[in-house]
This record gives C-alpha cells, sequence and structure tokens, in this order.
C-alpha cells in the first residue's frame, strides 16, 4: 500500500458510513450500469461512426483524435475497474479493506484530461460527447472514493499507459456482457 494511500475503517466518520451505504444502495448500481454503458458506447463508437469520422480530418485532426480516444479509453478502463471493485465488495465476494488495497491499482487522481480548447474543437461531436461524459462520471466516482478511501497525494508517475484502445475496450466488453 502506497504511503499516500489512508483506507479507513467503516465507522471512522460520518462520510465513510454515508459512502458504504451510498455503494449498496440503487444509486450505486445505477451508476454501475451508467458506466458500463459508457464503455460499451465507446467501443461502439470507436469501432463504427468512430472510424469514419476520424478518416473525414485533417492531419492536425486525426493526430488529436488518436490521442484524445487513447485518453478517454484509459478513463474509462480505470473507472470501470472501479466500480467493478466496488461491485464485488457489494456481492460480499471481498470486503471493503481488500477492495481499497486492489484499488490501488487504479489511478482515479491521476486520469489524463482532454487537451486543449483549440485541439478539442477539431473532434468529431461524438468523440467530444463521449469524453465529456466520462469526465463527469471520472468527478462523480472521485468523489465518492474519496469519501470511502480518503484523499491522497498523486504522482506524477501514476498516469497510466494504454498500449492497444479497443483491445481493452473490448476486454471490458466482454467482461460485462457475458
Amino acid at each position: 500500500m502506497s504511503p499516500n494511500t489512508h483506507i479507513p475503517h467503516a465507522g471512522s466518520d460520518n462520510s465513510v458510513q454515508f459512502a458504504l451505504r451510498l455503494v449498496n444502495s440503487e444509486q450505486f448500481k445505477g451508476l454501475f450500469r451508467e458506466g458500463m454503458g459508457l464503455v460499451e458506447q465507446t467501443a461502439n463508437y470507436l469501432d463504427g461512426q468512430g472510424r469514419i469520422d476520424s478518416r473525414e480530418l485533417p492531419r492536425m485532426g486525426s493526430i488529436a483524435y488518436a490521442t484524445e480516444s487513447m485518453r478517454l479509453t484509459t478513463r474509462l478502463m480505470q473507472l470501470a475497474s472501479w466500480l467493478l471493485l466496488q461491485r464485488a465488495v457489494n456481492e460480499g465476494e471481498m470486503t471493503i479493506e481488500q477492495a481499497g488495497s486492489e484499488k490501488n491499482k487504479i489511478r482515479l487522481h491521476s486520469l489524463p484530461t482532454a487537451g486543449e480548447d483549440a485541439i478539442r474543437a477539431e473532434l468529431p461531436e461524438g468523440l467530444r460527447d463521449l469524453i465529456d461524459r466520462s469526465m463527469r462520471m471520472q468527478t462523480r466516482i472521485q468523489h465518492l472514493d474519496d469519501m470511502l478511501y480518503g484523499v491522497r497525494e498523486v504522482a506524477e508517475t501514476d498516469v497510466p499507459t494504454v498500449n492497444s484502445i479497443h483491445s481493452s475496450l473490448n476486454a471490458l466488453h466482454n467482461a460485462f456482457t457475458h
């Protein structure tokens, strides 16, 4: 466990108790469905209309598209991993302490953000929409994570890397549909 990470024990304060109840609630189930739906929608877009949209972009737009789609994929992989851990806690497959230990591999607070406005403006509307939705979800999950596990300091080395956008999204998609 990282020395900058604090995992409170259930009952250590009211916000943790609230967060634990929230993670076991219908709101969490809705957040989970929304997150997995966003993963699926993104995979479908990147494999379908996104390919078409990206072919119509100028050179700099194509570079921006590749960069932002990779950032989007990285963000969604991390968010989906967090959601799966919390679902495992809900279903009794692991304790909140075990999930806290495992979640240290997930980098919610150091996920890359979308590029500059000038670059974003060149991106297809479909990709911009998915980026915006993923960033709103990231904010919601970060807030819940902070309530559950405490806020931690982030090092620049925490930024994840992605080798293959489509294979990662497809792996996540397959995990939730089977």
